[in-house]
């Protein structure tokens, strides 16, 4: 668990935030893991917290075909 969390299951209601020049982030992406279609995404995941606490959450991430789900990101916690 080295984001200070983990995803249990599947992340659920996936949706496109950014895709290519919307990714503010795309030369660190780039730099970082490689070239590709750089997307930014979100979507609704039950978490474990470092606490044990489990929890729904918004999740972020960024993602690219043949990288994968890189700097996943907890944004908010439902209730």
């Amino acid at each position: 668990m080295e984001r200070g969390f983990e995803v249990l299951g599947t992340v659920r209601d996936v949706e496109t935030i950014a895709v290519g020049g919307g990714v503010r982030v795309r030369q660190h992406l780039r730099r970082t893991y490689g070239r590709g279609r750089w997307r930014k995404m979100k979507g609704y995941a039950t978490v474990r917290l470092n606490n044990g606490t489990v929890v729904e959450a918004e999740v972020h991430w960024f993602e690219a075909h043949g990288i994968g789900r890189r700097d996943l990101k907890i944004k908010r916690l439902l209730e």
